[in-house]
């Protein structure tokens, strides 16, 4: 009998559990509920721009044919391929005309050093005059030879040789 009585004792503490614990949701105030979720008319930011920044130097290399003009052996005329990638140098300088640029003058491995840094200034003054000649401010240019110092192809054949005589523009403010 006593196990019957402890049985349902503890039944009847269950089954009075079970309805104040349903009776007790029901009864929450406004107050003790959570905040209802945030409205979903947030801002999206602005998309991130995209491609270089304008007058940087990434901005001027996608802008213009190249940065860099070639030569022929010994040589440091400007060529009419040459002339073409220049013009548009010249036109992305006058859209930024407070950008200064440094034209690099080089050569290839053949000859001495100091027949080559010759020459390669000989190759950055030639192309520095014709964007004068073009209306770009002599001042806002300036030169450097690296000779044969700065090959950007390795090798002693001719396409190599030709891929080093050169004057690269680049921009420094």
């Amino acid at each position: 009998m006593k196990r019957t009585l402890v049985a349902v004792t503890l039944l009847a503490g269950s089954i009075s559990l079970a309805a104040c614990s349903s009776n007790s949701a029901k009864n929450r105030t406004a107050a003790e509920l959570p905040p209802p979720p945030a409205s979903s008319t947030t801002t999206t930011p602005p998309p991130a721009p995209t491609g270089p920044a304008a007058g940087s130097q990434a901005d001027f290399v996608a802008s213009v044919q190249s940065d860099t003009i070639h030569f022929d052996t010994d040589r440091y005329n400007v060529d009419a391929q040459s002339q073409a990638i220049l013009q548009s140098q010249a036109q992305w300088l006058a859209r930024y005309p407070n950008k200064r640029v440094t034209i690099e003058g080089h050569c290839d491995e053949r000859g001495t050093r100091d027949y080559n840094i010759a020459l390669g200034e000989r190759r950055a003054n030639a192309a520095k005059n014709y964007l004068i000649s073009l209306g770009i401010d002599a001042s806002r240019i300036s030169t450097v030879s690296y000779g044969k110092e700065r090959p950007i192809a390795l090798g002693s054949d001719e396409a190599a040789w030709a891929q080093n005589r050169r004057a690269v523009t680049v921009t420094i403010q």
